[in-house]
Parts: structure tokens; sequence; C-alpha cells
């Protein structure tokens, strides 16, 4: 009798034991989670709430030519895990063709801007994605240079004027993977597509500047 209710009471030790080491695990686990430090390439440093800046260099193209784009963005970090800020870009092409009267060179260029919404995944690690997304307006512009040959009716000379622009509205969704090297620096590369709406320029289509970006980034600021 006496080695049943022993066998029963080392049992109940044995239980709260085990559920006592199962709830010191977890505390400790959960700890360490909400203690982790942002990983990087060189050197860790744990961080709070901040915000960037980002330098932004990228190609895409307009009527099937290629064009240079650039631009700037920017915002509040929150949680490290989403971003709320904005996005200014800018971009230009160079298409040549000739005319009876010499060289034509017709010029697209013009920028947007807007509301940039930047969720983060993974951030504590110093490989992660993120995805932009850029919710905003801009305007095109339609410019033609022309030099004229020494035998055309005009004299000779450099001259260039507008022909036409348009307004738009934007959604450009994307995808950057993105590396911490230090604690306020990283760099990152990615793409977007660019998707306005119709743009109503001469001798263009409406389509003109729904296209894919590619581009590389800059980004300084308190991660």
């Amino acid at each position: 009798m006496l080695l049943i209710k022993y066998k029963i009471i080392m049992k109940k030790i044995l239980v709260l034991i085990t559920l006592s080491t199962f709830l010191f695990t977890f505390q400790v686990i959960q700890e360490q989670e909400n203690d982790k430090e942002m990983k990087t390439i060189f050197g860790n440093k744990q961080n709070s709430n901040g915000g960037y800046g980002d330098i932004i260099f990228g190609y895409t193209q307009l009527d099937g030519k290629d064009a240079f784009i650039g631009g700037i963005k920017g915002g509040w970090l929150i949680n490290h895990s989403v971003t709320l800020g904005l996005a200014g870009f800018g971009f230009i092409n160079d298409i040549s063709s000739s005319g009876p009267d010499g060289e034509y060179r017709t010029n697209l260029a013009g920028g947007y801007g807007g509301l940039l919404v930047e969720p983060v995944i993974a951030p504590n690690f110093p490989v992660h994605v993120t995805f932009p997304i850029i919710i905003g307006a801009g305007g095109i512009s339609y410019y033609e240079d022309y030099w004229n040959s020494d035998n055309s009716s005009y004299p000779p000379g450099y001259y260039d004027g507008y022909l036409d622009s348009d307004a738009f509205f934007l959604f450009e969704p994307g995808m950057e993977i993105e590396l911490n090297i230090v604690h306020f620096f990283r760099i990152a590369v990615g793409g977007s597509y660019r998707y306005t709406s119709d743009i109503n320029l001469i001798d263009y289509n409406e389509d003109l500047l729904r296209n894919f970006n590619a581009y590389f980034t800059l980004n300084f600021g308190k991660f």
C-alpha cells in the first residue's frame, strides 16, 4: 500500500518537473526572441523603430528603347517590419532617327512619385526580402532635337522643341533582395512593374510607360 502511494507521488512530482522544465524552456526562447539582435555582415547591433533614405539607380525601357531611371525613397520603419513613406523617380531615354534635312533626336522624359508602403520579410537576417509598393502620379514630356545639315533649307545649327506631354496615375509593386552591411547601411537589388493610366502622346501608344524596372539601391538610416 505504501509502495503504491509512493509511486503515485513520484509520478506527480515527475509531471510537475516536466511541466516546469517546459515552461522554463519556453520562457527562455521567448526572451531570446525578444532580445534578438539584427544580424549584419560586419557586426551586429540591436535596433528599434527608425527611418531611412534610399538612393536608386535603375534601368527600364520606354517604347522599347533603353532608358535610365533614378530616384529616392524613404520613410518611417515601424518595428523593423514595414515602412511608410514617400518615393520619387525621374526617367529619360534617347531615340535617334534620320530626317530629310538632317538628324533628329527625340527624347521622352518625366517623373513620378507618391506614397510608399514597403513590408519587410525576416529583417533580422543579413539577407532578406522587401516588397515596396508605390501609389502616386506623374508626368511625361516628348521633346525633339534637330541638327540641320549644311544643305538644308534652314541655316546650319541645333534646335530643340517641345512636342507633347501628359499626366498619369501610377501603381508600382516591386521586390528587393536587401543585404544588411552594417547597422546604418544596406544595399539592395530589385525590380518592379510600373503600371500607369493611359498615356496620350502623339506618335506613342497608351501603354508607353507600362514596363518593368531593374535597379540598385543604396540605403542609409536607422533600422
